[in-house]
């Protein structure tokens, strides 16, 4: 469990080479830091407050308390949670969680959010949005677990939350100057294929460690996994031959992201060769999605933080409640539509429901206390200019003397 946690820290690493490369040159530095400070932010809240509040004690289902402040009484033996496992060891891998979940969302803002915005964006949306998802989720007495939902390792906590609150906030900071007539170049193919390979190592110890020890399930998860991501990368470069008549790079690579985000619900829930289904229809369903908001909505979400995760995600859950299996794992309690139970999908639609009510309403709140401190947007400016400089006074090239792209 400690070596998945460390799986799972490697991932916003990962998430930063992503994300870099496929932004324009003079924004690289400020968008792969937005990954490193929430490093910083998240260990640090999650020590002080944010583990006690996603699972210390139970408030109305929605909410934990204070009672693990600062780590007191989170030791060296087995807790709540898993009785095979150090609670410290149970602590630190849901860290991992906390980290990567907000650095999702940053793939919508590039460009045009000014960094101390960003920052304190994160710590807020941090308590108001994620620390109660993970409660309702994954907490003891969790309203979500209650109704009979189930996530196994964060479609609702991580993917849905995340990629909805990118949305919101991209329609509120607008789209970048020139969107309509501008052509945005990807700058870096091979750290995109370096983040999206760093990211499928660390899902594996994302999902897999989610069953919370090395047995069977855990297998089942891994298996799942290299499977859903497999067919959505196969499923991707097939709709971009028909469409253009060649496979991408970028696509193959966003593929196997969307894979992996839509069987992270399911991973421990579905049959193996549920992973399948997933896999292919994902990449259709986040291909036209992505078409969707970008081009018919026109709203700018940069690197489809929404259009891969948001929908992929949802679609992860729906297909959790069509496919999971009781006999699988006992956590869900009833079986899914294709075996002729409906209990469990109408759960999942709930559970997708009220993902996306805290996350709209978390993040308009989040992003309502941060404009009473400072401007969520950049100047026209800065803007031109490129974030790497005016918000870091540094350059990811500084021996590049040539227009940007």
């Amino acid at each position: 469990m400690i070596i998945c946690a460390a799986f799972v820290f490697f991932m916003t690493p990962g998430l930063a080479f992503f994300y870099g490369g496929l932004v324009r040159r003079k924004n690289v530095g400020n968008t792969m830091m937005a990954c490193v400070a929430i490093m910083g932010i998240s260990v640090v809240m999650w020590a002080l407050f944010g583990y006690s509040l996603s699972f210390g004690g139970n408030h109305a289902g929605i909410i934990g308390d204070f009672r693990w402040f600062g780590l007191n009484g989170v030791g060296m033996e087995p807790g709540p949670y898993a009785d095979t496992i150090p609670h410290l060891v149970f602590c630190m891998f849901q860290m991992m969680f906390a980290m990567i979940t907000p650095a999702l969302i940053t793939g919508a803002l590039v460009g045009r959010m000014k960094f101390k915005a960003l920052f304190l964006f994160v710590i807020l949306w941090s308590v108001v949005v994620y620390c109660p998802m993970a409660h309702m989720v994954w907490g003891e007495g969790g309203f979500l677990a209650a109704i009979g939902s189930v996530d196994f390792a964060g479609g609702n906590v991580v993917h849905i939350s995340s990629g909805v609150s990118a949305l919101v906030l991209a329609v509120l900071l607008g789209r970048r100057r020139g969107y309509e007539h501008t052509t945005y170049r990807i700058h870096n193919i091979p750290f995109v294929v370096l983040g999206a390979s760093l990211l499928w190592f660390g899902w594996f110890g994302f999902n897999a460690g989610s069953a919370l020890r090395a047995d069977g399930l855990a297998a089942h998860a891994f298996m799942t996994s290299a499977i859903s991501a497999a067919a959505a990368l196969l499923s991707w470069m097939a709709i971009e031959v028909i469409r253009s008549g060649r496979p991408t790079l970028v696509g193959a690579s966003t593929g196997l992201v969307i894979g992996l985000v839509a069987i992270t619900p399911g991973a421990g829930f579905v049959p193996v060769w549920a992973a399948f289904p997933i896999g292919i229809l994902v990449s259709p369903i986040c291909y036209f999605g992505v078409i969707l908001v970008k081009k018919k909505l026109k709203i700018d979400d940069a690197l489809d933080a929404f259009g891969c995760h948001g929908i992929g995600g949802i679609w992860g859950g729906i297909a959790t409640g069509i496919f999971a299996k009781s006999s699988i794992n006992g956590t869900a309690k009833w079986d899914g539509l294709v075996f002729g139970d409906y209990h469990l999908f109408a759960a999942q639609l709930l559970g997708i429901v009220v993902t996306l009510a805290v996350a709209v309403l978390g993040t308009l709140i989040c992003a309502g206390i941060v404009r009473m401190f400072t401007p969520l947007r950049v100047t026209v400016k800065e803007e031109q200019v490129g974030l790497d400089l005016s918000q870091h006074g540094e350059s990811a090239y500084p021996s590049f003397n040539g227009l940007d792209q």
